[in-house]
Parts: structure tokens; C-alpha cells; sequence
């Protein structure tokens, strides 16, 4: 690899942990509204989108799931 490439490669991961950080900023704040939100609060149309919302949060890994959390509260 020579010195362009990896400068390129440097860019792109760069581009890439702050793509990550606002994504898990999204993330986090999602999970809180989801935990701070009553089905009697909600319409049964955002109840359903909530309960996919739900379902997708729960797939992460706790560890991901943590990160978003803490990004949020930053």
C-alpha cells in the first residue's frame, strides 16, 4: 500500500467513526424515547412503529446499545 492509499484509507475511516458517532447518537436518543413512552400515550399507529423500533434496539449489542446511550447524554 503506498502513502496515497493509505491516506485515502485514513479519510475514509475517519468518515466512517463519525458517520458511527451520529448514528449512535440517533440511536440513543430512540431507546429513550422508546423507554420513557406508555402504549396509552401513543396512537396504534406509532404503537406498532414503536414496537418495530423496539425490536430493532433489542437486536444491538448491549455494548452498542451502551455506546448510544452514553452519546446521548453527551
Amino acid at each position: 500500500m503506498n502513502k496515497q492509499e493509505a491516506e485515502l484509507l485514513g479519510d475514509e475511516i475517519e468518515m466512517l467513526m463519525q458517520e458511527r458517532a451520529m448514528l449512535l447518537k440517533v440511536v440513543g436518543a430512540a431507546a429513550v424515547l422508546i423507554s420513557h413512552s406508555t402504549v396509552q400515550d401513543l396512537s396504534d399507529e406509532v404503537v406498532e412503529c414503536a414496537e418495530k423500533l423496539s425490536k430493532a434496539l433489542n437486536a444491538l449489542r448491549e455494548e452498542t446499545l451502551k455506546d448510544a446511550l452514553e452519546a446521548v447524554q453527551t
